[in-house]
């Protein structure tokens, strides 16, 4: 079987030309660039100081604010990198390249242009440089000791309650930072410990609350806190009661003579509270004039005794 090929001649010349376009499109396009990019163009570049050279105990302040605008003159082809971001780093030797007074650092840009230069390099042409002067605060550190405020919202289980109180495994925590951030810092707040129906005893490690303090560094970041839980019951007991800062010459009558005081007591201590342990007394010098009772108040009571409370809130008297 015998197969015919004729080309088309008119397809040929066709897709020829196509690619011949092409190639000089792409040609034409890549010398409309060289020569674009062989002009001079003005380009602003920005410099962020970097201090170097520093030391331990230096704290900047608002260094991070300051920068050094720099307009220059250069090739296209140089000012490329800056298209898309036209900021760079300048390292500042605290040491050689700056002023020191009054707790500030001074950069004087005119005095160390060599080192804009030599950062740019010989390709960059430099119009102008603003500001003249750059001037960075700073402080030295300190530390103190900042006392821990405990935050809690703890409920306890019916029949239970804490015996004594919360102990934390630190008082106080140590700040480092600037002197004035310091003195802005009275306490140091824990997070807060949410427990309910809390029947055992507690043992928790708690963060310390740092969002407020990102300038200082404390130490520790964590306190230990621990409680003891007992079953505690309601006592109550009858008290006799005591008048004192009675004046001489004024004789008085008052009624009742005891009070009914009820408290609140471990289940271990129970039987060992007494009402002689317990002091109920009528400061006669806080009577105001024409009152006719007394207040009474418990003024001495068992250390494993909590929630004292007084039935009777007052004491009638009369004089006699």
């Amino acid at each position: 079987m015998e197969i015919n090929f004729k080309p088309n001649i008119s397809n040929y010349l066709k897709r020829t030309n196509v690619k011949r376009f092409i190639i000089f499109f792409v040609i034409s396009f890549v010398f409309l660039l060289i020569s674009k990019f062989s002009n001079d163009y003005k380009q602003t570049i920005i410099l962020k100081p970097s201090l170097e050279n520093l030391d331990d105990e230096i704290i900047l302040k608002g260094a991070g604010n300051k920068t050094i605008e720099v307009r220059v003159e250069a090739k296209g082809f140089t000012l490329v990198p800056f298209i898309f971001n036209n900021i760079k780093t300048l390292e500042i030797d605290t040491q050689k390249n700056v002023k020191v007074a009054d707790s500030v650092f001074t950069f004087e840009v005119g005095e160390n242009r060599i080192l804009i230069e030599e950062l740019l390099g010989n390709s960059y042409k430099i119009l102008s440089i603003k500001p003249q002067t750059i001037s960075i605060p700073y402080e030295k550190l300190a530390s103190k000791s900042v006392p821990i405020a405990f935050k809690k919202r703890v409920k306890y289980a019916s029949g239970f309650d804490i015996n004594g109180n919360f102990k934390l495994g630190i008082d106080s925590v140590k700040a480092v930072g600037a002197l004035s951030d310091l003195k802005k810092i009275d306490s140091i707040a824990t997070d807060t410990l949410q427990l309910a129906d809390v029947k055992e005893d507690i043992n928790e490690v708690l963060e310390l609350n740092l969002s407020a303090y990102k300038e200082v560094d404390i130490f520790p970041k964590t306190v230990k806190v621990t409680a003891k839980i007992n079953r505690f019951t309601e006592g109550k007991v009858e008290v006799p009661i005591s008048v004192i800062n009675q004046p001489s010459g004024i004789t008085i009558n008052y009624f009742p003579k005891t009070v009914t005081v009820t408290y609140y007591v471990t289940l271990e201590d129970y039987k060992t509270i007494d009402p002689s342990n317990f002091i109920v007394e009528c400061d006669f010098a806080k009577v105001k004039e024409n009152q006719t009772f007394l207040i009474p108040e418990v003024t001495k009571q068992p250390k494993s005794v909590k929630r004292v409370n007084i039935k009777q809130k007052r004491i009638d008297f009369i004089k006699l």
